[in-house]
C-alpha cells in the first residue's frame, strides 16, 4: 500500500511517468525560465536529438529537430509600433531611474518572471544587441518572422512571449522607462557571448532561437547566455 502511495505521488509530481513496458523515469530537462512559458517544456523533448545534449558545445553534432516545424508564429499584434505612434515624453534621468526599478518588477509578467530574470548583468543578451536599432533579433525572427525591430518593440516583444503578459500601452511611462533604461544597458554591453555563435540547435528548437529546455544540463547555467532574445 506505501508502495502504491509513493508510486502515485511521484507519477502526480512528474518524477515517473506510465508507459506501455511499465514506468519510465522523466526527462532530466529542467525549464528555461527566459523561454517563452508556453514552451518551458519542451513538449518535443523525446523526439529533439538535441534535448539531453549541451547545444553550446562546439562539437555537439545536434541533427534536425523533427518538431521545429510545428511552431507556430505568434500574432504581432500590440507589439509592433502602431500607426501615429506618439511615445510617453519626461526627463530621461527618470526614466532611466524609474526603468532600473520596473526591470527587476515581477509584477508585470504573469508567471513571475521580471526582465532581470533573462537579462541580469546582462545575460541573454546576443551581439546584436549592441548595433543600433532598429536591427536583426534572432527571437523576433523565429517567432514572428520579423527581421528587424526598434527597442521600444522588443521590450513589448519580451513582454509578450517570456514575460506571458500584455504588451504595454504605447503611450505609457513603464514603456519608456523600460526602453530608456535598456538602453542604458546597450550602451554598456560588450558584444562577443562564446556560447552564441556554438549552438548548431538554435533554429531547429521549438523552444526558441537558442532557449535550452535541457538547462539542468547546460554550464551556462539556468540563465543561459545563448538565448537569442535581443
Amino acid at each position: 500500500m506505501k508502495h502504491n502511495k509513493l508510486v502515485s505521488a511521484l507519477i502526480t509530481s512528474g518524477v515517473i511517468s506510465l508507459s506501455l513496458g511499465g514506468m519510465a523515469i522523466a526527462a532530466p530537462c529542467r525549464a528555461n525560465p527566459c523561454a517563452p512559458r508556453s514552451a518551458r517544456m519542451n513538449p518535443c523533448a523525446a523526439q529533439n536529438p538535441c534535448a539531453a545534449k549541451n547545444p553550446c558545445a562546439a562539437q555537439n553534432p545536434c541533427a534536425a529537430n523533427p518538431c521545429a516545424a510545428a511552431m507556430v508564429k505568434m500574432d504581432v499584434k500590440g507589439v509592433m509600433r502602431p500607426k501615429n505612434y506618439k511615445p510617453y515624453k519626461g526627463n530621461n534621468a527618470e526614466l532611466v531611474r524609474y526603468g532600473k526599478k520596473l526591470f527587476s518588477d515581477t509584477r508585470l509578467s504573469s508567471n513571475g518572471m521580471s526582465c532581470s530574470t533573462c537579462h541580469d548583468n546582462n545575460a541573454s543578451f546576443q551581439d546584436t544587441f549592441a548595433k543600433p536599432y532598429p536591427h536583426y533579433v534572432a527571437m523576433t525572427d523565429d517567432r514572428a518572422g520579423v527581421k528587424a525591430v526598434h527597442l521600444d518593440e522588443m521590450v513589448q516583444f519580451c513582454m509578450a512571449v517570456p514575460m506571458d503578459a500584455k504588451p504595454l500601452p504605447w503611450n505609457s511611462k513603464k514603456l519608456a522607462a523600460l526602453t530608456a533604461y535598456t538602453g542604458t544597458l546597450q550602451k554598456s554591453f560588450k558584444a562577443g557571448n562564446p556560447c552564441a555563435a556554438s549552438n548548431p540547435c538554435a533554429a531547429k528548437n521549438p523552444c526558441g532561437a537558442k532557449m535550452n529546455p535541457c538547462a539542468m544540463k547546460n554550464p551556462c547555467g539556468a540563465k543561459n547566455p545563448c538565448a537569442a532574445t535581443h
